[in-house]
């Protein structure tokens, strides 16, 4: 009889997200003492990656003076990111002018890096406004930007309900770290 030979794939950072110990902490270590500014809020992992001095740790690729670029610690898929404002704000009645602005840029901009470095054939680009429409963090606005490939709906979600991601979080890091304006 011959014998199956399985492919162990690797995903730890998911544990945390699959037992629900996740939480608000998508981001931010919340174990790690930060001064947060007046504005912001102490459950909102992006104020708390915004007060932390350790960008690589709390997944900060980028910080633009009104917006911040966040890898997602829990992929949809490889090269998954957050675009929001620096700003603590959770209406889009809120946002402000230039920060508007510079956040459609941001936006705009990582959607060529991303095609370009991780050759994406096209992308969701969405904001889920409020807590009934899905927001995990209905508090702090952010703009999910996840790239598409051809055939990338593989089987693996259906039979284990697992993503497969080709890149570690620490090198997609380095790679969007190394393209910031």
């Amino acid at each position: 009889m011959e014998k199956t030979i399985y492919e162990r794939l690797w995903a730890p950072w998911r544990l945390a997200y699959v037992s629900g110990e996740a939480g608000n902490e998508e981001t931010a270590d919340q174990t790690q003492p930060v001064e947060l500014p007046t504005d912001a809020a102490p459950h909102c992992f992006i104020c708390r990656a915004l007060a932390a001095d350790d960008d690589r740790r709390n997944l900060v690729v980028c910080r633009g003076e009104r917006t911040v670029t966040i890898l997602n610690r829990f992929p949809y898929n490889n090269g998954h990111v957050l675009v929001a404002p620096r700003r603590h704000v959770g209406d889009l009645l809120d946002i402000e002018g230039e920060e508007h602005r510079d956040l459609i840029e941001e936006i705009t901009r990582l959607v060529g890096v991303l095609r370009q470095e991780l050759n994406a054939e096209g992308f969701n680009v969405g904001l889920n406004l409020g807590e009934a429409a899905g927001a995990g963090l209905p508090g702090h606005l952010h703009w999910h930007i996840v790239p598409r490939w051809h055939g990338d709906t593989n089987f693996m979600p259906t039979l284990a309900g697992v993503r497969v991601m080709p890149q570690s979080l620490d090198a997609l890091w380095q790679l969007l770290h190394d393209r910031q304006p």
